[in-house]
């Protein structure tokens, strides 16, 4: 007599689910690899005095006595 079918059919299943966790994980290590960092300051934005966006800092602005009492 011959083996079934189904058992053959149930190892090739397990042999593309393993395949596919393993290329997963590789994709996955690949991004970790690759990654650029998430500080802080690499995703901060700020604001110019026209309004534009840069990553730039604005240069402290000196205040004057006007400034100060309010």
């Amino acid at each position: 007599m011959t083996k079934s079918n189904n058992s053959f059919i149930k190892k090739q299943k397990e042999m593309i689910r393993k395949k596919k966790k393993q290329d997963k994980e590789t994709r996955k290590n690949e991004r970790r690899k690759n990654a650029t960092g998430g500080d802080l300051e690499s995703m901060l934005a700020y604001v110019d005095e026209f309004g534009n966006l840069t990553s730039v800092p604005p240069a402290p602005r000196a205040t004057t006595p006007a400034e100060k009492k309010n």
